[in-house]
C-alpha cells in the first residue's frame, strides 16, 4: 500500500472518533453522516487548528446540514442532464465525465454531496465504458472534464487506461481532471503519477483551495511537480460563510495560489445544493470581494466570480457594474470608486 494510501486508510469517518476539542456538537451523529458522509484524512485533520476555525467548517459535519430547508438535492439537473450513467452533457461541445464515488475528505459544502461517498453514486466498469462509448459517439464533443468524487483517487494503472481510451477519441481535443487531491491529500500527487499525465497532453487541472492554510510545504510542493509536467493549473474557489467570505482572506489565497503556480480561475457563489445553506453567502458580498481584489493584486489573480445556475442553465458571471453611464461617452468608476469617462468607439 503506497503512502497516500495509507493516510486515506487512517481517515476519521465518525465525528465521535475526533480529538475531543474538535468533536461537533450533535445530537444525532449517525443520521447526518448516513446522508452525507464524513471522511477526514490524516494530513487535513492536522491543517485544524481550533473548533469552527475555516479547515473545521469545511470538514466537520454540522447539524444544519441536515435541517436545510431550502436548498434542493440536485440544483444544477446533473441527473436531467445525464444521458448515460456517469455522463453530464450541459454544454454541447463539453462533458462533465463522473469516473469516482469517493474523496480523500468530504467537503461539507459539496455539490454532490446527496450523492458522494454514498451508494446511491454508482461508479463501476460498465458506467466508465458507457461514457467512453457515449463520447465516442458523439463528435460534437471536444472538451472532456473527469470529476467524480476524486478520479485522482483512482490507481495509476486505472487512470491510465482511462487517459489513453479517451485521447485515442479523435474528437477530444481537451482532457480536464477536477481534483482537489493537491489541497486535501498531496501526497497523492507523485512522480509516477506525474509521468503518466504527461503522456496525455493536453491536460490541465482545476482543483480547489478555499483558504490560505490549505497551502502548504507538502500542497506547494504538489502543485509544483504537476506544474513542472507541463500541466496547466487553476483553481476554483467556493465562497463559504465563516470560511472566506472577505476581502483580505481571497487576498491572501489567490496571492498564495499565484506563488504556487496555481492561476485562480473560478470564484463560485455557492450552489443552492441541499444540506449547504449555511455556507451560503450574499451576492453582494462576493461582489465587494472582486471590487476590492482589483487593484490590489494582478490580472492574473482575480478570478471570475460566477454562479452555477439552478436548473442546469450553465454558469453566470456575477462581475460587479462599473458603469455608471453608456452612450457616446462611457462613464465608469475605477477600482477606488472615482468617476472616469472614455470616449466611446464608433460614428
Amino acid at each position: 500500500m503506497t503512502n497516500w494510501q495509507t493516510i486515506l486508510t487512517d481517515s476519521i469517518t465518525d465525528p465521535s472518533d475526533l480529538p475531543r476539542h474538535l468533536r461537533p456538537d450533535l445530537q444525532n451523529s449517525e443520521k447526518l453522516t448516513h446522508h452525507y458522509p464524513m471522511r477526514v484524512n490524516p494530513y487535513y485533520l492536522d491543517l485544524i487548528h481550533t473548533k469552527n476555525d475555516p479547515i473545521w467548517l469545511q470538514a466537520i459535519p454540522q447539524t444544519a446540514e441536515i435541517n436545510d430547508t431550502v436548498c434542493a438535492l440536485d440544483t444544477l439537473a446533473e441527473e436531467r442532464l445525464s444521458p448515460v450513467a456517469g455522463i453530464v452533457h450541459k454544454y454541447r461541445d463539453r462533458v462533465l465525465f463522473l469516473v469516482a464515488n469517493k474523496c480523500a475528505m468530504y467537503c461539507r459544502f459539496c455539490t454532490r454531496k446527496r450523492k458522494v461517498g454514498t451508494a446511491e453514486m454508482v461508479v463501476n466498469e460498465q458506467t466508465i465504458i458507457a461514457g467512453i462509448d457515449y463520447i465516442k459517439s458523439h463528435p460534437e464533443v471536444k472538451d472532456v472534464l473527469i470529476s467524480g468524487g476524486d478520479p485522482l483517487l483512482l490507481s495509476d494503472e486505472r487512470l491510465e487506461w482511462l487517459l489513453a481510451k479517451l485521447r485515442a477519441i479523435p474528437a477530444v481535443e481537451i482532457i480536464r481532471l477536477g481534483t482537489r487531491v493537491p489541497c486535501t491529500l498531496p501526497s497523492r500527487i507523485t512522480p509516477n503519477l506525474c509521468r503518466i499525465l504527461k503522456k496525455f497532453h493536453p491536460i490541465y487541472i482545476n482543483t480547489h483551495f478555499n483558504h490560505p492554510r490549505e497551502i502548504t510545504q507538502e500542497s506547494s510542493t504538489a502543485c509544483t511537480m504537476l506544474a513542472d509536467s507541463g500541466i496547466p493549473l487553476g483553481c476554483q474557489t467556493v465562497l463559504l460563510r465563516g470560511v472566506n467570505d472577505n476581502l483580505e482572506t481571497i487576498h491572501h489565497l489567490m496571492r498564495g495560489l499565484l506563488r504556487i503556480r496555481v492561476k485562480p480561475y473560478y470564484l463560485f457563489q455557492g450552489d443552492l445544493s441541499r444540506g449547504t445553506n449555511h455556507f451560503r453567502t450574499t451576492i453582494e458580498c462576493g461582489q465587494q470581494i472582486m471590487r476590492g481584489l482589483l487593484g490590489k493584486i494582478s490580472g492574473m489573480g482575480i478570478p471570475t466570480y460566477a454562479v452555477d445556475g439552478p436548473g442546469g442553465v450553465g454558469k453566470i458571471p456575477l462581475t460587479p457594474n462599473y458603469i455608471k453611464s453608456l452612450a457616446n461617452t462611457l462613464v465608469f468608476e475605477n477600482y477606488e470608486g472615482r468617476t472616469c469617462f472614455y470616449e466611446n468607439g464608433g460614428s
